[in-house]
């Protein structure tokens, strides 16, 4: 029996075109919402930037003393008792977040775009002290800044070196919507330094802009220290272990990796059938995504096991609208010098990148006596991890 199409409500048709319509009602509330959240965000992360400036620009110490900070702390939470981010170590960070960008700007020795209009094209590393007390009172926040939460802006500016690598994390986390964890996470793995920084041939077998994405979407070193291997395992634990534990391996890959399969067929046309590591779509790229692990070196012959895979999923795989196959091959180590020659004569596109891992080392102590622990003089198993 079909559904009806409609139904009633107290003199209220619900059909098809209402259910659109509400649908979309509650998208956009939904998005009213957010833009919201956004609007109280930016103006309060612009009122701290403005603190922040106050403090580095004004020179309040030299003018009021070493406590003024203290000070000015405990007069805005008197006049403010319901606010929670008048803390003597919030106005701290106030200041340190704008300083972090005053002295990489200002006086520093690179620009980035956020920043240009103000410095007028001067070589950044001459601009003289009067043009740097100019600029320190009226450096505005950038846009961008008030997308992401006050708690990241405080891991960004104390766990970062240089101006490059703050932007990198602002724009990661904005395009990825990272949580305060995920992006620590991130930081703590040294992301900026790692993506982008596997060894490929994308320049000589993809075109610039597929082979410039492609290029930022691996990395080099992979971090699977999610995993706890004995010391001793082989290719096939490895993956074995990264199956288990596909979501942190997904994540370790980076946004727009889709699991295909494992060990997936791929028959030749004389019915002979060889089977990869690791198969993924990459959505962005539009491409599929081939992946051999390797608990050894890198070695010449991978890059033909690895270009003869590509080949094969770009005929049986890959459909019209896709493009060209990528091959990664993940290993323990490798040598630059190695790798290069051996992607010569290759013409697929294929990357090399090592992995990180804790192995842990199982060891008997015979006869050891605790004689404090209370455990009756029984032996026991150390578990020794190393990196």
């Amino acid at each position: 029996m079909e559904k009806p199409e409609f139904v009633y409500r107290k003199n209220v048709v619900v059909n098809a075109d209402y259910v659109e319509w509400i649908g979309s009602v509650k998208q956009r509330f939904q998005k009213a919402q957010t833009k919201a959240v956004l609007q109280v965000n930016t103006a309060m992360l612009e009122f701290y930037w403005e603190i922040g400036r106050d403090l580095v620009s004004m020179h309040p110490e030299d003018k009021w003393g070493k406590g003024i900070v203290r000070q000015f702390a405990l007069d805005m939470r008197e006049a403010f008792p319901q606010e929670k981010g008048f803390s003597e170590t919030n106005v701290k960070y106030m200041k340190l977040w704008y300083d972090f960008y005053y002295q990489r700007v200002v006086i520093g020795q690179q620009l980035v775009d956020q920043f240009e209009n103000l410095i007028s094209h001067q070589d950044s590393c001459k601009i003289e002290s009067e043009k740097n007390q100019q600029i320190a009172t009226r450096l505005n926040m950038p846009e961008l800044f008030g997308k992401i939460p006050w708690g990241h802006h405080i891991l960004i500016i104390t766990k970062t070196k240089n101006l490059n690598e703050a932007l990198f994390y602002i724009n990661k986390t904005i395009e990825d919507n990272w949580s305060r964890s995920m992006l620590e996470s991130r930081i703590n793995n040294n992301l900026f330094m790692t993506q982008g920084a596997a060894m490929t041939n994308f320049s000589n077998t993809l075109p610039i802009s597929q082979g410039k994405l492609a290029q930022e979407i691996l990395k080099d070193p992979y971090n699977f220290e999610f995993l706890a291997m004995k010391s001793g395992y082989d290719e096939k634990e490895l993956e074995a272990a990264l199956i288990s534990n596909i979501t942190k391996f997904l994540l370790e890959l980076g946004k727009g990796f889709a699991f295909v399969g494992r060990q997936t067929e791929l028959q030749m046309p004389d019915g002979k059938s060889y089977f990869p590591d690791l198969i993924f779509y990459h959505t962005k790229l539009k491409s599929y995504v081939v992946i051999e692990l390797k608990a050894v070196e890198f070695i010449p012959e991978f890059a033909g096991k690895i270009n003869f895979y590509v080949s094969a999923a770009d005929e049986l795989l890959k459909a019209d609208d896709d493009n060209p196959t990528i091959g990664l091959i993940i290993c323990k180590a490798s040598d630059k010098t190695i790798v290069e020659w051996s992607f010569r004569g290759v013409d697929r596109p294929i990357g090399v990148a090592s992995y990180q891992i804790q192995e842990v080392v199982e060891r008997t102590v015979k006869e050891l006596q605790i004689k404090n622990s209370g455990n009756g003089g029984k032996k026991r198993t150390l578990s020794v991890t190393s990196i």
